[in-house]
């Protein structure tokens, strides 16, 4: 059984007194002991980060991307060390991990590290003066993170904030404690400074502390709305800056004149990629009465040839969901759709594959005849869980799709390039997708609006959250 550490200062750490149990999702056993940090490790953390964010603060542009930019390919080159360790961490399937989700962080840490080399602030010209801003790293950062991409989240939260010249200490999901440690491994032996990416494993006690810590400059959550406001709120007594990337409840809107066989397999995919947990997901699928019936038979028929089971096997198109109480949770959010008037299309049911059978998993579920109020369309479930929605025009289905506090990603399908435009335009998220879903290229911005939190992960924007700017003036007359 492994000992799960903290890392900080380059070397693993005995953690307190207290320990978590560590769960492969896949079969339900324990692999682990996750031993929880201090507040007093915390302080040492911080400490030694501030030591090294120094020196790494006054090196140039060049030689930090240059940095980051070998930690990517030396990365990528351990994609399927990482990716199994994922598949442990969250009990995903091993083929989305490995040409997906991993390889998602070193793209974005090379991204940063090449963005960083030209990220410049801005000159200024007036009669016997001139002026000019600089980004100007923060200190130490850190981040908190969800246990549905361990490892992307890990880089997308570190990446922007190394390569602005800070520090960081990471608190991964006590429940995806593995990928972290790796992480740190790989990229100090490519050539990162020791001391400048932390992994400090802990709950909700730890982020707290850290929200607390008067040492660390901003905190970046990924997590659910109600974590969010917390943050924020233990946050505010050291005016730390906050990052939220919280939950969604995104619609994915299919009109008459979509592709309808491209449209079913990208409404799958929105729905069942990753067993349903991901915060992006459009659980909320709009059809067009028109083609209702023939979109959702197609869905139907496909969701029913998916096979679930051992995540490491290549015939299995899901995995297990993350533990055996979440997994509870979803399975009541079905029960409750369906006592409130939906229809099960199919799934709906827990399932025990042979030589998995204490593992956490379910089948992938639609549900029909959905309602705008009912709980399984208006609550995050964050599980393999469709709700079907019909609509008559498109007026109706952006009012519709709309009617959310959440607004972290909303799609469409349409051959109307007029009509693309127009709804997309009205769509309240961060991110739109058209005649696709979910693909987010490192030089674009993620993020959400409303109750789906503010500040951007990946691309350019993400270095305006890790830096302060600094205006000089300077006179040239006398």
């Amino acid at each position: 059984m492994m000992e799960i550490k903290s890392y900080y200062g380059g070397q693993y750490r005995d953690g307190g007194a207290s320990s978590f149990e560590k769960r492969y999702p896949a079969t339900g056993e324990v692999i682990g002991q996750v031993e929880l940090a201090t507040s007093a490790m915390l302080d040492e953390a911080v400490a030694m980060a501030q030591e090294a964010q120094k020196p790494w603060a006054k090196r140039s542009v060049q030689d930090r991307g240059q940095i980051l930019i070998k930690c990517a390919h030396a990365l990528r080159e351990a994609n399927e060390d990482l990716s199994r360790l994922e598949v442990q961490d969250v009990g995903k399937v091993y083929a989305e991990a490995v040409s997906a989700d991993v390889p998602s962080g070193p793209d974005v840490l090379e991204y940063m590290g090449a963005a960083i080399m030209t990220y410049h602030g801005t000159q200024h010209e007036w009669p016997g003066a001139i002026g000019f801003t600089r980004r100007i790293p923060l200190g130490v950062c850190a981040g908190i993170g969800a246990w549905n991409y361990p490892v992307q989240i890990a880089l997308w939260k570190s990446s922007p904030a190394l390569a602005m010249g800070n520090a960081f200490i990471l608190k991964p999901s006590e429940m995806t404690p593995l990928s972290a440690l790796k992480i740190v491994e790989i990229m100090e032996d490519a050539g990162l400074p020791k001391g400048l990416l932390n992994v400090l494993q802990g709950d909700s006690h730890l982020g707290s502390a850290i929200c607390n810590h008067p040492g660390i400059a901003k905190v970046s959550l990924t997590g659910g709305v109600e974590t969010g406001k917390k943050i924020i709120a233990q946050s505010a007594e050291s005016l730390k800056r906050v990052t939220l990337e919280l939950g969604g409840k995104a619609p994915l809107i299919l009109f008459d004149d979509c592709d309808l066989d491209k449209a079913a397999a990208t409404a799958m995919d929105a729905n069942f990629y990753t067993a349903g947990e991901v915060c992006s997901n459009a659980t909320r699928v709009f059809i067009h009465r028109p083609i209702a019936e023939e979109i959702l038979s197609r869905m139907k028929t496909m969701t029913e040839a998916m096979t679930v089971g051992d995540p490491m096997a290549d015939d299995v198109q899901m995995g297990a969901l993350i533990s055996e109480t979440h997994l509870e949770k979803v399975l009541s959010y079905v029960g409750q759709g369906v006592a409130e008037g939906a229809t099960l299309v199919t799934g709906g049911d827990r399932v025990h594959p042979q030589g998995f059978e204490q593992g956490y998993y379910m089948r992938p579920t639609i549900l029909s005849d959905c309602t705008d109020e009912m709980a399984v369309v208006r609550e995050e479930i964050f599980g393999p869980v469709m709700s079907v929605l019909i609509f008559d025009d498109e007026e109706e289905a952006v009012a519709r799709a709309n009617a959310t506090h959440f607004g972290l990603g909303a799609g469409l399908f349409t051959r109307d390039l007029a009509r693309a435009h127009r709804v997309a335009d009205q769509l309240e998220a961060g991110n739109v997708w058209i005649n696709t879903y979910n693909l987010i290229p490192p030089d674009m911005p993620f993020g959400g609006v409303k109750q789906s939190g503010f500040g951007r992960e990946s691309s350019h924007y993400a270095f305006e959250a890790y830096s302060d700017v600094r205006a000089t003036y300077i006179a040239l007359d006398d």
